[in-house]
């Protein structure tokens, strides 16, 4: 598998995705075409895509089919719904997808980076889709980490609406503000003068 899955049986989606993404991944033969959604039967009571028909919301990858096109296995491991959100289509086909092609271009510049993304929901978070009860997430994050060269990191969080317009540089946000508000510890294999240093800047022009 491409990536690494933390499932929530509450939310009935990941926690967060990590996967390491590199250069050459980005590149090869995979075809989506032709792919379903599909439940994961590796978790209790898997959510199916039909949770999400004429919901309103698309299903939204956290490690995006683009980045797995080394490999057909992992391309269609993509798709399993452990690895999809309830995202609006504005912020699917708009934003997000300009924040993963944005990975995907610093990967093939350095080699490598590492990626994880994930739902962020509030004490308000009330909406739901679907028989298996799908939360709906307030907002989403994306934290990525370079270690080619000088280390460097960078993070953003954008709200589940419509941010049409809005450069992805609005919403970035330091690793360390990321982790407040998801609760998470991205890279604690890092070394703590690294991690502490890395964490708590956030400029774009660096990468």
């Amino acid at each position: 598998m491409g990536y690494t899955v933390s499932y929530n049986p509450v939310t009935k989606q990941p926690n967060w995705v990590a996967w390491h993404l590199t250069s050459w991944r980005t590149y090869g033969e995979a075809t989506r075409k032709g792919i379903e959604f599909q439940a994961d039967y590796d978790v209790a009571n898997p959510v199916d895509t039909y949770d999400y028909v004429r919901s309103g919301f698309d299903r939204g990858h956290m490690c995006p089919a683009a980045d797995n096109k080394w490999s057909q296995k992992a391309m269609i491991q993509s798709f399993l719904m452990t690895n999809v959100c309830p995202q609006t289509h504005a912020l699917n086909a708009g934003l997000w997808n300009s924040l993963e092609t944005q990975c995907r271009n610093w990967a093939r510049k350095y080699g490598s980076v590492y990626v994880v993304s994930g739902p962020i929901f509030t004490r308000g978070s009330q909406q739901y889709i679907g028989r298996h009860h799908v939360m709906v997430p307030e907002a989403f994050f994306k934290v990525v980490l370079c270690l080619e060269g000088k280390p460097r990191a960078i993070g953003w969080i954008v709200r589940n609406t419509d941010e049409k317009g809005r450069k992805k540089t609005h919403f970035i946000n330091t690793i360390d503000q990321v982790e407040r508000i998801t609760g998470f510890d991205f890279f604690p294999a890092l070394p703590d003068k690294i991690e502490n240093k890395i964490e708590a800047e956030a400029n774009f022009t660096q990468f």
